[in-house]
């Protein structure tokens, strides 16, 4: 929906929305069973809202057969174009951590990785727990402080995950990765995507040549993947969009700076769908909007754990019954890309939608599931559209026109 017309036709109340975005969530069929994740576990709540409360389709990030990110498909859930309003991954992740990103800040995603006889071998470090890595980025950081004038900045993000912030005039984000994003491969040279990026990139190698130095002893991570070179974007806010007071609620540190980002307060919460659940309580008298995210869906699905995940989705289930016993006026139920566990990666297909209002008209589906939500009344459409249908059931859009 076009801006200009959805801002002019918003109106504010009291009605809660609350948006759970199950990170991965569509999965493809198990060769055994011929049923997906989502269709293999155990759904009671979700089922019952599909058949009997709510309206569903299947929402597409960023275009047809594209495979999106988590940064592009999360802003496309909360109504930005992912295309005119890309964030690097690095960003992400920085903010996600409270980093103080200056203007002319490089800041890069960075994975601790395995390497051996000059292949990756595992592109996680066998998720290596935070206090490692927090050992490793110390080490780190007392060793390598500056390259070519450059001032380097390293800190731990969760398991393999850390940041490196490049500080220093000068510096540009157009550069290549090293990740060859699966293992058995060899890593890939950083390389300047224009010239005015030359210096970055060779930066960013000798960065890499230092720490694979600095690491040779270490027996999983002993080498660094980085993704998603950026410097800091600046966004409309989602308040000044909306007209919504909003909140956050995430585990991992890169949504909870995507979240900071367009402006939502970022909520402590714990590492379960538990005390996210008890998050939302404490604090839902105080906001209008939520936004509440999943990770392991897409985790699993990352693995290639295809019964993990299914374990996860029960969690999700049990989840939005409790949900449910709050009462908001609108709660949506969907993800920003799957990650089918056959894949064990990001993928392309189409992201099941579940709405849940007084003012849905109810698809009466047999269950909640891709399938069945490709029967749904909203079809297959942009997930930009997402966020009009929340202010919709809700009641904050007047009538448009005479």
């Amino acid at each position: 929906m076009r801006e200009d017309i959805l801002k002019s036709i918003i109106t504010e109340n009291d009605e809660k929305i609350v948006l759970v975005i199950a990170d991965g969530l569509g999965g493809l069929p198990d060769s055994a069973t011929g049923r997906t994740e989502l269709e293999t576990a155990r759904t009671p709540v979700l089922d019952s809202l599909a058949r009997n409360g709510g309206a569903a389709g299947l929402s597409v990030a960023i275009g047809y057969g594209i495979t999106p990110g988590s940064g592009p498909s999360h802003l496309a859930l909360f109504g930005y174009d992912p295309v005119e309003n890309l964030i690097g991954r690095g960003v992400l992740e920085a903010s996600g951590i409270d980093f103080p990103l200056e203007p002319e800040d490089l800041a890069v995603r960075g994975n601790f990785a395995t390497l051996r006889d000059g292949l990756i071998t595992d592109r996680r470090a066998g998720r290596i727990p935070t206090e490692e890595n927090q050992r490793i980025v110390e080490r780190l950081g007392r060793e390598l402080k500056e390259i070519e004038g450059v001032q380097v900045i390293l800190r731990t993000v969760k398991e393999h995950r850390f940041v490196v912030v490049f500080r220093g005039p000068g510096l540009e984000a157009g550069l290549t990765e090293n990740d060859p994003e699966r293992e058995g491969q060899a890593p890939l040279e950083i390389k300047p995507l224009h010239p005015a990026a030359a210096r970055s990139a060779r930066i960013a190698g000798l960065f890499v040549d230092r720490v694979v130095e600095l690491l040779a002893s270490e027996k999983s991570a002993n080498y660094p993947l980085l993704r998603g070179f950026a410097r800091k974007p600046a966004l409309p806010s989602f308040r000044d969009r909306y007209r919504l007071k909003s909140a956050a609620i995430a585990t991992y540190p890169m949504y909870r700076g995507l979240a900071r980002l367009v402006g939502m307060d970022v909520l402590a919460t714990g590492d379960t769908l538990a005390s996210e659940a008890e998050t939302l309580k404490k604090h839902y008298r105080d906001y209008d909007f939520f936004y509440l995210h999943v990770k392991k869906t897409d985790s699993y699905g990352e693995d290639g754990n295809f019964a993990a995940k299914v374990r996860v989705i029960e969690e999700l289930d049990a989840l939005v019954g409790e949900i449910l016993g709050m009462k908001p006026a609108v709660l949506a139920v969907t993800a920003d890309h799957s990650t089918p566990a056959r894949l064990a990666g990001h993928s392309w297909h189409p992201n099941p939608f579940l709405l849940a209002s007084e003012w849905a008209l109810p698809d009466q589906l047999a269950a909640f599931s891709e399938r069945e939500c490709r029967r749904g009344s909203f079809g297959v459409f942009p997930a930009t559209e997402i966020m009009p249908l929340l202010l919709a059931h809700s009641r904050r859009l007047k009538k448009f026109g005479a």
